[in-house]
């Protein structure tokens, strides 16, 4: 049976897929900085016939990754996004220079919902980027991620820590009031992200889809619909791969 292994290499995880054709066999995930122990991992799955990744994270997680292929025979096909693939538009000033894991998350969710929607990725980084209902990719906006704010508010101020908060209405502490702060510029975001589409689709109610790590700590405070879908780009990478003949 002819294993795909798709790769998700972002800023602070490595997310890897194994797909038979019809499921997914097996999912994984694994620190940047840990990313030695796929070596370990990747010898006790079956061998893939065709790889496919999406690195966002530099030449040298690309260097690592190339390493850890070594096991195999198969050849690893890079992504990097395109003018036109797979139903999706691509309207980026220079569509090269969107990033692959934005690029296979737009082709997802355009496979699965086949109508302009939010494509919102929580990580380090935060994207929320926009779908018509022809499948053109209007554009997005990138945002530090929870993390990424909190760690800045934190090493650019005098007072202020990285002690543990929690959501409050009306925060009383700096722990709390840093924590409610996040959220509410997260979610306040994608809410006026929500209203542009909406607005410019001509409808009150559209599609929001979320993904990655982050997205977890939001969704109890986002009053959009939204459906999360774990492993979003994994599944954009298995599409592009199954259009290609040369990869799958």
């Amino acid at each position: 049976m002819p294993y795909l292994l798709a790769i998700d290499s972002g800023n602070t995880a490595i997310k890897w897929g194994l797909h038979n054709g019809n499921d997914w066999h097996e999912h994984g995930n694994v620190a940047q900085n840990q990313r030695v122990l796929l070596s370990q991992i990747w010898r006790d799955v079956p061998e893939p016939s065709a790889i496919i990744v999406s690195n966002v994270a530099g030449p040298s997680a690309e260097s690592a990754l190339l390493n850890l292929f070594a096991i195999w025979k198969a050849i690893p096909h890079w992504i990097s996004a395109a003018a036109d693939q797979c139903g999706v538009k691509n309207h980026y000033s220079n569509p090269a220079q969107l990033g692959s894991d934005r690029w296979a998350a737009l082709i997802a969710a355009w496979r699965m919902k086949q109508q302009g929607c939010l494509v919102v990725n929580v990580g380090t980084a935060m994207t929320i980027d926009t779908l018509s209902d022809r499948g053109e990719f209007l554009g997005g906006i990138i945002l530090p991620g929870f993390e990424l704010m909190k760690q800045v508010l934190a090493h650019q101020t005098a007072l202020l820590t990285l002690k543990e908060g929690r959501f409050q209405d009306f925060p009383i502490n700096t722990a709390d009031a840093i924590h409610s702060g996040i959220v509410h510029a997260l979610t306040g975001t994608l809410d006026h992200m929500y209203t542009l589409l909406s607005t410019y689709l001509g409808r009150d109610t559209i599609n929001c889809i979320i993904s990655g790590g982050g997205a977890a700590l939001l969704l109890p405070y986002i009053k959009i619909p939204t459906m999360s879908v774990d492993n979003l780009v994994l599944e954009g990478l298995k599409i592009i791969a199954q259009e290609k003949p040369e990869i799958a």
